[in-house]
């Protein structure tokens, strides 16, 4: 009898510590961001977007994301204080992005760490993407009226983000990442002149910088799909 019940004993608790390994490998979600431009025209304002993503889990701390996105940026304005030469723009946009997160629990030992356990959820990321810009652009010169500020009122443009943010996470009945509130700030490098429809020429107007926007984004995350085992615990000893 003894024997027996050292035998469940044992098997039941390595059930319990391999239930703390498991991870599961795909997840969706959405979010909202607070987004900037960052272009040639002197002032761009706070505007909303969202975003889409369907995530496979390499690891607990290592998502790769296909991510839609869309939004609108804004910039400039017919007074001078908002644009020394009054242009004035408005983007309705849309991104395909595929980036991939690296969290510090990946790279680290936490367990039984109340401090690197909180730590473990910090991460920085980046990736690759394409935006379409569909824009409405002030594109005749208030102050000359023949000459017509250059550039395309649509097109597609390469982009590039730095991702970097903080996971809270919900765990499942079996120690698994089930639920994420991300909280993280992104900003996207853009390759052209898209973002604003103005490619004026640098010798005439300030034009020496790539465009950009930032985001500061909420997210929700749900995990689901196979389980897989990972090579410590996930949640660890003293967990947030």
């Amino acid at each position: 009898m003894k024997k027996l019940i050292l035998f469940i004993a044992i098997t039941l608790t390595a059930l319990a510590a391999n239930a703390q390994y498991n991870y599961n490998t795909l997840g969706v979600g959405i979010g909202a961001s607070s987004v900037r431009g960052y272009t040639n025209v002197k002032r761009n304002y706070d505007e909303k977007a969202y975003n889409l993503n369907i995530i496979y889990n390499y690891s607990p701390y290592v998502p790769v994301a296909v991510e839609f996105q869309f939004g609108k940026l804004t910039g400039g304005g017919l007074t001078v204080d908002r644009d020394l030469y009054r242009r004035q723009y408005s983007n309705k946009y849309k991104a395909l992005i595929v980036h991939a997160d690296l969290y510090a629990g990946e790279v680290m030992d936490y367990d039984n760490s109340f401090f690197k356990n909180f730590l473990k959820n910090f991460f920085l990321g980046t990736g690759v993407g394409v935006i379409s810009n569909d824009l409405t652009v002030q594109r005749t010169s208030l102050d000359d009226p023949n000459y017509v500020f250059p550039g395309d009122n649509s097109g597609v443009n390469l982009m590039i983000p730095l991702r970097a943010g903080y996971e809270i996470r919900l765990y499942g009945e079996y120690n698994q990442p089930f639920v994420g509130l991300i909280l993280g700030y992104n900003h996207s490098v853009v390759f052209g002149e898209g973002l604003d429809g103005y490619n004026d020429p640098s010798s005439k107007f300030r034009n020496n910088a790539l465009s950009q926007y930032r985001q500061i984004t909420v997210g929700l995350r749900v995990n689901f799909g196979n389980e897989v085992s990972y090579t410590k615990p996930i949640r660890g000893g003293q967990s947030f």
